[in-house]
């Protein structure tokens, strides 16, 4: 798509923003995957040739921004987004490490995310884009701001040497049931070398408890010690009888349509259409926006 300069507006103005989660402007153009030249020249207005349609977009979207053809979407504080929020800060402030495992289609990607962009020094991580160890690990520095490029051994050092000076860092692991086996090693070597400097938080779907709990009692090396290092526990936000749970799940899809539905749509029928499901919703809620 091509974008207007008053989107480009919109994606600096959220930049300016972003940057106070950053302690120098350089962090911050490394985490947003440009240069620090045409970093300087996008905060002062100049757009012309500085950065590809694709980068506009790859930022508008780690950003939060509203595209041409995306829907407005407001955040409802349903309760699984006060849940994983108190679980967020409660881990970033103390430095402690937890594991969300629950259902999806509940909002924990979007609660998690909306966490990251709002809190200096925390960061979200889509485990399924980056399920190698040298993808993670790379992905992790680049997010906040170390260099991800040269000798892994190189990235590894300045990342650890990073998340130990900085006050509360917080590395949220979303999807982490997609990692691979080595990335979940590292993970463990890096949480001992970042222990008490560093908050981690896991999240995943039931998968996640099932393949963790299938490794330790295969005495697959490194997840006992792992899970012990997250609280050996599971979080979990729904409840586990079945009806207690639709009856969960409908009424937080009433907390989101309400917000976010034209006005005069019938939310009880189209919360029942949904079954409790906020992909449903959205999609309902995309549908009659667009017919409006």
């Amino acid at each position: 798509m091509e974008l207007t300069n008053e989107i480009k507006e919109r994606v600096r103005a959220a930049i300016i923003a972003d940057r106070e989660n950053y302690p120098s402007d350089n962090r911050h153009s490394v985490a947003l995957g440009i240069s620090a030249s045409v970093y300087n020249a996008i905060k002062k207005g100049n757009y012309d040739r500085q950065v590809s349609e694709a980068n506009w977009i790859c930022i508008a979207r780690r950003l939060g921004v509203v595209l041409k053809k995306e829907m407005e979407w407001v955040a409802a504080e349903t309760p699984t987004f006060l849940f994983i929020n108190e679980q967020l800060t409660l881990c970033q402030q103390g430095s402690i490490s937890a594991i969300l495992c629950d259902m999806p289609n509940i909002g924990k990607t979007f609660t998690a995310r909306i966490y990251a962009q709002n809190h200096r020094h925390a960061v979200y991580v889509d485990c399924s884009q980056v399920k190698s160890k040298q993808k993670l690990i790379r992905h992790i520095a680049k997010e906040f701001g170390v260099g991800n490029n040269g000798r892994y051994s190189d990235v590894y050092a300045d990342l650890v040497g990073y998340l130990r000076v900085i006050d509360t860092p917080l590395i949220i692991l979303d999807e982490a049931g997609d990692l691979q086996y080595e990335a979940f090693l590292e993970l463990k070597a890096l949480w001992n070398a970042t222990e008490r400097c560093c908050a981690w938080y896991m999240m995943g779907a039931d998968g996640l408890k099932q393949k963790i709990e299938r490794a330790i009692e295969g005495k697959k090396v490194g997840y006992t010690e792992m899970l012990s290092r997250y609280g050996d526990t599971y979080s979990r936000v729904t409840p586990e009888d079945g009806k207690e749970r639709e009856k969960f799940l409908k009424a937080q899809a009433m907390i989101v349509a309400k917000l976010n539905a034209p006005k005069g749509t019938d939310v009880r029928g189209l919360v029942n259409m949904s079954g409790g499901g906020l992909r449903r919703v959205y999609t309902e809620i995309e549908k009659l926006k667009k017919e409006n």
